[in-house]
């Protein structure tokens, strides 16, 4: 995958490898020790079902791995999730 700044990323849709809205990022977590992308922090769809992510406030996580690309939008696998 090429470089993209965390602000390129910022406010982009979510979504999964079907189509299926699944939020809108908010933020990102980084490994401290490696400076490496760990997890998406996305504001979820309201339709969405939150129960199978890792959930914090209104908040959902997407661990990076699940990343397939990043455009217009950020397309993650939910199988990896």
């Amino acid at each position: 995958m090429k470089k993209i700044s965390a602000q390129e990323m910022s406010d982009k849709m979510v979504m999964d490898l079907d189509g299926s809205e699944i939020g809108i990022l908010h933020n990102v977590v980084a490994d401290a020790a490696t400076g490496l992308l760990s997890e998406l922090v996305v504001k979820p769809a309201a339709e969405l079902d939150t129960s199978g992510f890792k959930e914090g406030d209104e908040y959902i996580f997407i661990p990076f791995q699940a990343v397939k690309a990043v455009k217009d939008v950020i397309i993650v696998d939910s199988e990896e999730i």
